[in-house]
């Protein structure tokens, strides 16, 4: 697998308007393309992708992203951009793990983690909180995920410890790779009115059928298949399975509706029906 694992943003309505504000917020940030339906764009390396998908699914907390500042100017600066209209979930300021920290929720409902000092190579990145019937299994789903992908490895586990802020065993902060690409983790055994849904996905990208029919098979194991290519796992994390060539079809004008009418029928992406939908 060559292609980068990206992020899915589900907004109402709002995926051009939330770009544009992104811009304004953040230097490294370099649109790729946009239609009616999506808009793709790279943010510190990093691929993200806007979907205007309606009024069902919210953004919340249950995956944030960490965005490892240059300095501390470019922290108060972005900061000080995030919270207009937003919620500070966390105060910027001095923490044990770091110079400066601080966690907002910007006005879109999108989690930042901002922060100084930080280990991983990666500018930005997601970061996951199991809580509720999840909580206490992020160390067991870093073993799964760490499995299931390509170039992976488990680089930081850091359980609360004795005398923590919650379960000792449990995770405070974890960091892994998938396909050479930092995720991060956490558990939470506090009170929380969200939990993982669509309104925050990892989107994979394969080439062949073989690639789809294997991570499809791995992450709906104990997990739930959806439409288009989505699907649940078994911590209810959403995934989107996606075959590169919908890219192509989708971007002409000539085979777009074939192809959306074609994956509109499906749970699993097929490519060979795909393909035959947009030829005839």
């Amino acid at each position: 697998m060559s292609h980068p694992i990206m992020t899915c943003l589900w907004f109402d309505k709002q995926a051009k308007e939330a770009f544009t504000f992104y811009q304004s917020v953040f230097t490294d940030i370099q649109l790729i393309s946009e239609n009616p339906f999506t808009v793709n764009y790279s943010l510190a390396g990093k691929r993200f992708m806007h979907l205007n998908g309606g009024p069902e699914y919210k953004i919340n907390p249950s995956i944030s992203f960490f965005y490892n500042a240059e300095n501390e100017a470019e922290i108060d600066r972005i900061w000080a951009r995030l919270i207009e209209g937003g919620k500070v979930m966390m105060p910027l300021n001095t923490y044990p793990w770091s110079s400066k920290y601080g966690w907002v929720a910007d006005r879109f409902g999108v989690n930042w983690q901002l922060m100084l000092d930080h280990i991983s190579g990666d500018k930005v990145y997601p970061s996951m909180m199991f809580t509720g019937d999840n909580n206490g299994k992020a160390a067991e789903a870093i073993a799964y995920y760490t499995s299931i992908f390509p170039d992976s490895k488990t680089v930081q586990l850091s359980p609360y410890g004795e005398g923590g802020a919650d379960v000792a065993t449990h995770l405070n902060y974890a960091q892994f790779q998938l396909q050479n690409q930092a995720f991060g983790a956490m558990d939470s055994s506090h009170m929380h009115e969200f939990a993982f849904n669509e309104g925050v996905s990892h989107v994979v990208v394969v080439d062949t059928q073989e690639e789809i029919d294997f991570f499809w098979d791995h992450l709906t194991a104990g997990g739930q298949p959806g439409k288009c290519g989505w699907l649940k796992d078994k911590y209810n994390v959403s995934w989107q399975i996606v075959p590169s060539c919908l890219g192509k079809f989708m971007s002409n004008p000539a085979t777009a509706p074939k192809a959306t009418y074609a994956f509109l029928q499906m749970s699993k992406f097929i490519i060979a029906d795909l393909e035959k939908a947009c030829e005839n």
